[in-house]
C-alpha cells in the first residue's frame, strides 16, 4: 500500500559497467511500496551496455546523467546529492536489490524522529547469482561507539542509507580517497557531533558482496582507514581510541595478507555472515527477489531497437 503521508524521496544509483545487474536494481526501485520517488541514474563512464539500459527506461521519474568520464564513486555521490530535487535522498548500488518495503520503513523512521539525519538498515548477503547466504543486522538497542567507527564495524551499511539532503550537502564525501569514503564520512561527521543516525534492525537491503571480499580491496580499505584515523578522527575521538584503531587496522592487514597467501579468503566471507539465515527469512528474501525480477519496466522500445 502506498502511504501518501510520507514525503517523496530522491534515489541515487551510480553505475559503472553494471549491465549484468543494473536492470534488477532499477526494478527494485519500481517495486517499492512507496512510489513517490525520483530515480537518478548516474553513469561513471561505462564501456558496456549499462548506459543504454539506463536510457531505455521510459518513466518521467527517471533521470539519467552521463558525461563519459570515470570520476569514481565519491564524486558521483556528491553529484547525486546536488542533483536531488527532494529533501530526502536514498542510496543504492547498481549490483544490489532491496526489500520492497525498504524506502517506506526508512521514511517512517525518519519522519517519526526529527532529531535524526540518517536511517540505515540491516543487510542480507547474496552470492553473485542471487542466493541468500547470511544476514547482518544490529541489535534493537544498538549504539555506535568511537572504537566501532574506527574499525569500520559500526553497523552502517553504506548503500542502505536514506537521509536528509541538507546533511549530505554539509557532509560531503572526500573525493581524493580511492575507497572507504563512507567510513571516512562517518568518522568526520562523528568528529563534528553530526552523526545522528538510526539503523533499522531488519535486512531490508540485499547486498551482492562476493566481489568485495578480495585481498586487494580489503587491504586498500584498511590503508584508507588508517588515513581517515590520522587525518579526520578528531573532536570526540581520544588519542587512546585512535591509537587502538590504527593498531587494529594494521593487524587486519596482516591477517588478510596471511589468509590470502594460504588461499583461505573464504574464512573472511564466512565470518561476515556468521549469523546465517533461517529458512523462513531465506524464503522471504527469495520471494522478494522473484517479485522484483518479475516486474515489467516501462521501456522505450524504439531506443532499444536502435541500440540492438
Amino acid at each position: 500500500m502506498v502511504d501518501k503521508a510520507l514525503p517523496p524521496v530522491s534515489i541515487g544509483l551510480p553505475f559503472y559497467n553494471s549491465e549484468q545487474f543494473l536492470l534488477d536494481a532499477i526494478k527494485s526501485v519500481f517495486a517499492q511500496t512507496h512510489q513517490e520517488w525520483e530515480l537518478i541514474l548516474v553513469d561513471d563512464g561505462s564501456t558496456d551496455k549499462s548506459l543504454d539500459i539506463a536510457r531505455s527506461i521510459d518513466d518521467p521519474r527517471v533521470r539519467v546523467y552521463s558525461d563519459g568520464k570515470n570520476k569514481r564513486l565519491a564524486t558521483r555521490l556528491n553529484e547525486i546529492n546536488s542533483l536531488a530535487k527532494y529533501d530526502i535522498v536514498a542510496r543504492m548500488d547498481a549490483d544490489d536489490l532491496m526489500d520492497t518495503d525498504r524506502i517506506r520503513k526508512q521514511l517512517e523512521c525518519l519522519m517519526e524522529h526529527p532529531e535524526l539525519d540518517l536511517v540505515g538498515t540491516g543487510v542480507c548477503s547474496l552470492t553473485d547469482d542471487g542466493k541468500p547466504v547470511g544476514i547482518r543486522c544490529v541489535s534493537p538497542n544498538h549504539h555506535i561507539t568511537e572504537k566501532a567507527l574506527l574499525a569500520g564495524q559500526a553497523g552502517i551499511v553504506h548503500a542502505s542509507i536514506l537521509g536528509r539532503k541538507e546533511w549530505f550537502m554539509r557532509n560531503r564525501y572526500r573525493e581524493d580517497l580511492p575507497k572507504s569514503q563512507d567510513t571516512n564520512l562517518w568518522i568526520r561527521s562523528f568528529s563534528q557531533d553530526d552523526l545522528n543516525i538510526a539503523i533499522i534492525p531488519e535486512p531490508l537491503y540485499y547486498y551482492r558482496e562476493d566481489g568485495n571480499v578480495t585481498a586487494n580491496k580489503l587491504l586498500l580499505a584498511y590503508r584508507v582507514g588508517r588515513i581517515s584515523i590520522r587525518e579526520d578522527a578528531k573532536g570526540r575521538f581520544t588519542n587512546r581510541v585512535r591509537t587502538k584503531g590504527l593498531m587494529a587496522l594494521y593487524a587486519k592487514s596482516s591477517a588478510v595478507t596471511l589468509l590470502n597467501w594460504l588461499g583461505k579468503m573464504d574464512v573472511i566471507r564466512r565470518r561476515r555472515n556468521q549469523q546465517g539465515i533461517e529458512a523462513a527469512e531465506k524464503a522471504k528474501v527469495l520471494g522478494e527477489i522473484q517479485t522484483v525480477q518479475a516486474l515489467q519496466l516501462p521501456v522505450n522500445q524504439a531506443h532499444m531497437a536502435e541500440k540492438s
